[in-house]
């Protein structure tokens, strides 16, 4: 379950990590009552589960009653790389001296905790790491919090906060453990003109599984499913994230989604969403997969990557070739199977192959060939 900026504020100050103080608003007047009670200067943020909302223009510094006002009568009702912006968080202004990267996340190869730390904050780490890698440190970290304070030094943070700074970082790693959380992100962590460390931001997500341990998270999953795509995947019990690419993606296993997402980019496509099938990959399951993906307007191509284990091949291209009887479809799909039994799988594949639906034998083949019907159908 990924949270809106202000839930993670929230997530974070429940095991007492700084945040700014801050309130939700969903109307101009609204943002103003609620600047009216923080104190001007305030930051007027949209709340979209999505990165570039400042390049988009969703961050609108304000300092008085009208300029509140006008910011978010713009942002509100703005789309930000298909999300549609329906609150607004506001902000008590920060004097930002310095600005830092943060997270916790899980690495799952490695099988332990990872932070990754740098003193280039406030930009897409993303871009950080693929211009200037090394100013990112990457830090195992134990199960009983050891590496923390290495996590401190690779930061770069100055010698007057770091005592500070430690404490905040093993209060963002207890919310991150003992919180189930998959990943949090603090970009930037700012240090403030008073020489005070704050997390001026917060990406979190949080393990759906651990749900039962968490009876206060439904007023987080009940929030308003601001992405029409995510709420369908949800009522169909199809794990989803929507992205903004062109190329649909299914798969069975978050693993093998998420490299499937990377063959897409490797191959020179933008992929349009995460969409986990489970373990399985009954005809229901992917019909309910298809329809979803294909609902996306974005979407010219769909790349179905499924990898047969306890589901043997041929159940998959069973499922697959009835799924599409199911489901009227705009975009052509291209299937990889592999695993258990792919070749009579692909065999029965062969047997339906058209100008919509189209079977390759590797990931990086199928990928290029999405890829190419994306372009083509731009």
């Amino acid at each position: 379950m990924d949270l809106f900026e202000y839930q993670g504020k929230q997530f974070l100050a429940r095991y007492d990590v700084p945040v700014p103080a801050g309130e939700v608003a969903d109307t101009p007047d609204g943002a103003v009552a609620a600047a009216e009670r923080l104190g001007y200067p305030v930051a007027v943020k949209a709340q979209v589960r999505v990165g570039g909302r400042g390049k988009a223009g969703g961050i609108k510094l304000g300092r008085s009653a009208e300029e509140v006002r006008a910011h978010a009568a713009a942002v509100l009702g703005m789309d930000i790389r298909g999300h549609t912006v329906r609150r607004v968080w506001v902000e008590r202004g920060a004097d930002v001296a310095e600005e830092y990267y943060l997270s916790f996340t899980i690495d799952r190869a490695g099988r332990r905790y990872l932070a990754l730390a740098s003193a280039q904050g406030g930009v897409d780490i993303e871009e950080v790491a693929a211009t200037n890698p090394e100013a990112i440190a990457r830090t195992p970290i134990g199960v009983d919090g050891s590496g923390l304070d290495e996590v401190v030094a690779g930061a770069g943070l100055g010698a007057d906060v770091r005592g500070e700074a430690a404490v905040l970082i093993g209060k963002t790693f207890t919310a991150f453990t003992e919180g189930d959380a998959e990943l949090v992100e603090v970009n930037p962590l700012v240090v403030t003109g008073d020489r005070h460390v704050v997390a001026l931001d917060a990406k979190v997500s949080l393990d759906d599984s651990a749900r039962f341990r968490h009876p206060e998270w439904e007023e987080w999953a009940t929030a308003e499913w601001h992405d029409e795509r995510e709420r369908q995947a949800r009522e169909r019990g199809l794990n989803y994230v929507g992205l903004d690419g062109t190329v649909g993606v299914i798969g069975n296993g978050a693993g093998l989604v998420l490299s499937t997402l990377d063959v897409v980019s490797q191959a020179g496509g933008d992929p349009a969403n995460f969409l986990d099938v489970g373990g399985g990959a009954r005809a229901d399951v992917i019909a309910a997969a298809l329809e979803v993906v294909d609902g996306d307007d974005r979407v010219r191509a769909i790349l179905v990557n499924i990898f047969g284990g306890i589901t043997r091949g041929e159940e998959v291209a069973n499922g697959i070739i009835d799924a599409m009887a199911r489901v009227q479809l705009r975009s052509p799909i291209v299937v990889r199977l592999d695993g258990t039994n792919a070749e009579e799988g692909r065999a029965l594949l062969a047997g339906h192959e058209s100008d919509r639906l189209i079977s390759r034998p590797t990931m990086l083949e199928a990928a290029q060939a999405a890829v190419d019907l994306a372009a083509a159908r731009a």
